[in-house]
């Protein structure tokens, strides 16, 4: 005795069993062995990142992270020079920062020159702007830190290390004819600097992304 079987829906593979409906299935076609309903074909798994890698830069390359440390290394080292020729204290924390900055950071906004020489300036005006109104106190030194980050914001010279600037004026009061000039001439000196040694290593980032 022979069975008749019905004919298989158009498009679908022969002796293949249609899903039952509302499976989440695509109609005609049942899902794969392991599969849920309603999900794809296991494929290959994304590689997983080491849990305490966190989401850090890459680390730069030997020769770059060379470059760059050393050409900081000698900037600071520069102002040292200067500062022995004068008899002055020409380095300062603050330019450590901005050496560090547009060094090893060439292209944020805060490395730029716009922001590296004129918010050095107005974080040494709001330091003695708040100087001459208080004491020299940390109270005095906290607020003209924050002096220096609202000029900066609204002068569009976005630099960290210019607070500190202030807050040097505040607690160390030095005469601001002597350091101005000083404070002027070290932070243009660090652009030059990051100029020329960012055209010394062809494959370095060129310094800077904008003059102003």
């Amino acid at each position: 005795m022979s069975t008749d079987t019905a004919p298989a829906a158009p498009g679908t593979t022969p002796g293949a069993v249609p899903a039952a409906p509302g499976s989440g299935t695509t109609p005609g076609f049942v899902a794969a062995p392991g599969t849920a309903p309603g999900s794809a074909a296991p494929g290959p798994e994304a590689p997983r990142r080491p849990r305490l890698a966190g989401r850090a830069p890459a680390r730069p390359g030997p020769a770059a992270a060379v470059h760059s440390v050393s050409a900081a290394t000698a900037a600071l080292l520069g102002l040292v020079g200067l500062g022995a020729l004068l008899h002055e204290p020409v380095l300062i924390p603050p330019l450590a920062a901005s050496a560090a900055l547009v060094h090893c950071a060439p292209a944020l906004p805060l490395a730029q020159p716009r922001s590296v020489v004129v918010g050095h300036l107005l974080g040494a005006a709001a330091g003695y702007a708040v100087a001459a109104a208080a004491s020299g106190s940390a109270w005095a030194a906290a607020v003209a830190a924050g002096v220096t980050l609202a000029l900066t914001t609204l002068a569009r010279t976005p630099h960290s290390p210019a607070c500190a600037t202030a807050v040097v004026v505040v607690l160390q009061a030095p005469a601001p004819g002597r350091f101005v000039p000083l404070l002027l001439g070290s932070t243009v000196l660090l652009v030059l600097t990051a100029f020329a040694a960012s055209r010394v290593r062809r494959a370095a980032p060129k310094y800077p992304a904008y003059w102003w």
